[in-house]
């Protein structure tokens, strides 16, 4: 019983903890670099990465409910498809959504205190690791305090834009740069998606998970995608494609644009408000894959203790939460948004084949199909640097797996 964890969350909960991951620094940090990929397709770029987010939520979904345990496509894949798979998936997971983890952290800093971010970022990681030691249900009613003041912000930032005389809904917003741009724009953009994992990585915390999880991922994700929608809408209104990609803080320079420059503080606190809800989720996410993982001794067992008061993985989340402050403390890692990426769709890419192997029913395949296909083109779409150091990241796995299996075996 010490490597359990005890289910306490329910609908809302879940709903919240993955909000609180999606509707974080993405939407604040994301559309800048998506806008200057995809030019005037970034809408179009925004609903590729919408539905290819979809089909991943449909079929982690599916395979929640079938595995309702902590470490979310790491089960899944070992399950579905063998150890090595499994161990790939939270390989990449663990290493990517460390780094940004310490990104997050980072970009608290660097909203909050510009000329200090570097210890801002590590009090950050030590405030919001000592929140999550203190139990999932505390750590839920954070995030949601979070998600209700991000979520007041940004439907601020829609109605100053939309209201004002500077609004164009027609406004040129710049030519498209192509199918490529459209692509590398969607694959940037799905940074941002990414957070509906959380839920099923906390599978073992929630409460009548058959029923919960697939309600949950749907419900946070369409919420996600409107949000985005809404924003996007709002800021070309008074920016235009060329002028949101040279921003720096485009929602910010937005409400600036609009006529409403008193609003940018405000703005730059929900920006940072969004920045520590993700690096909650993803600290929570994070620690239970390094959980799961420890129980199979890819990573030393100690990882996989349970504190027997607070019901949450202690060790693993003091580890986590170490290595994230060392980084937050040592390193600028506010560029990681591709290298996550990369490391996120490889991620999902296992979880759709292994969706694939549920059933033979035409739904369930055809979405995983679909997912998977999506998964692939976006990788291969992103910045060269990006799918490089991504697929070097899991080139190191694997040789770690395979040296550790010839230490096993003795060879």
């Amino acid at each position: 019983m010490e490597h359990e964890l005890k289910r306490t969350l329910g609908v809302s909960d879940a709903v919240v903890v993955g909000l609180g991951a999606m509707v974080g620094a993405g939407i604040f940090a994301a559309l800048a670099p998506a806008a200057g990929a995809a030019g005037g397709g970034l809408l179009a770029a925004l609903a590729v990465a919408g539905v290819v987010a979809y089909c991943n939520a449909h079929s982690s979904a599916r395979l929640a409910v079938r595995y309702p345990a902590s470490g979310g496509t790491y089960v899944y894949g070992r399950e579905r498809l063998g150890p090595f798979w499994g161990y790939l998936a939270g390989w990449g997971f663990v290493i990517g959504k460390t780094a940004s983890c310490a990104a997050m952290a980072l970009t608290v800093g660097a909203y909050l205190w510009p000329g200090q971010q570097h210890a801002v970022a590590v009090a950050a990681v030590v405030a919001l690791t000592a929140a999550s030691y203190g139990g999932v249900q505390k750590s839920a009613r954070v995030a949601r305090v979070i998600v209700v003041v991000v979520l007041a912000v940004l439907a601020g930032v829609v109605v100053v834009c939309l209201s004002s005389g500077a609004a164009e809904l027609g406004r040129p917003s710049g030519s498209p740069e192509g199918i490529f741009g459209l692509l590398q724009g969607a694959g940037l953009l799905f940074f941002a998606f990414a957070g509906y994992a959380r839920i099923t990585t906390l599978g073992e915390e929630v409460r009548d998970p058959e029923r919960t999880i697939p309600r949950a991922v749907p419900i946070a994700l369409g919420i996600a995608l409107l949000v985005y929608a809404a924003v996007a809408v709002a800021a070309l209104s008074v920016l235009g494609a060329e002028g949101l990609a040279q921003s720096s803080a485009p929602l910010a320079e937005a409400v600036r644009a609009a006529g409403r420059p008193g609003l940018a503080p405000v703005v730059r606190v929900g920006a940072a408000l969004a920045a520590l809800g993700s690096l909650l989720a993803l600290v929570l996410g994070v620690s239970r894959t390094v959980l799961a993982m420890a129980r199979d001794g890819h990573l030393p067992r100690a990882l996989a203790t349970v504190h027997p008061r607070h019901q949450v993985p202690h060790h693993a989340e003091l580890a986590v939460g170490a290595i994230v402050a060392v980084l937050a403390a040592t390193a600028d890692l506010r560029g990681a948004i591709g290298f996550s990426s990369f490391g996120v769709l490889a991620y999902y890419a296992i979880a759709n084949v292994s969706a694939w192997t549920l059933d033979s029913a035409v739904k369930g395949r055809a979405v995983a199909a679909v997912g998977l296909s999506g998964c692939v083109v976006l990788a291969c779409a992103l910045p060269l640097a990006s799918a490089v150091a991504g697929a070097a990241v899991l080139a190191v796995g694997v040789l770690v797996y395979g040296v550790r299996g010839r230490l096993r075996s003795g060879i």
